[in-house]
């Protein structure tokens, strides 16, 4: 299971990397491996502000539909149109080419109540 260190978490199997204000948002790769083949991904949020915990878009696989929690509170800028026409990078590359979203953070403290790749690798049993 690919857990990078330099990232941070939600219970939810978001992961978030902060550059200044910005933060980038996907699922992890256990996330993705539990889904299966990922066929969609919608995000109607696009330039919405929106608190953590709501939740931004969907991802569906082949099996089921899954509701995204944003983990922290801002604008969402950017979607990852790539996404669009395919969505499979999502299992391929859940980390580099299938991230999901870009926020502009209006709170940089929720950081703090993310989790780290250890404390997410004891959330899945990993």
């Amino acid at each position: 299971m690919n857990i990078p260190t330099d990232l941070k978490y939600t219970k939810d199997h978001e992961w978030v990397k902060i550059e200044g204000d910005i933060a980038t948002i996907g699922i992890t790769d256990f996330a993705q491996s539990e889904l299966g083949d990922i066929v969609y991904v919608e995000v109607e949020t696009l330039d919405e502000t929106l608190e953590a915990d709501e939740v931004f878009g969907t991802v569906e696989a082949v099996k089921t539909v899954s509701d995204l929690f944003l983990p922290l509170s801002g604008e969402i800028t950017e979607f990852n149109e790539a996404l669009e026409d395919e969505p499979e990078k999502v299992n391929t590359d859940p980390y580099g080419d299938g991230w999901m979203i870009k926020v502009k953070c209006t709170d940089l403290s929720q950081v703090e109540g993310l989790l780290t790749a250890e404390d997410y690798k004891t959330l899945i049993g990993a």
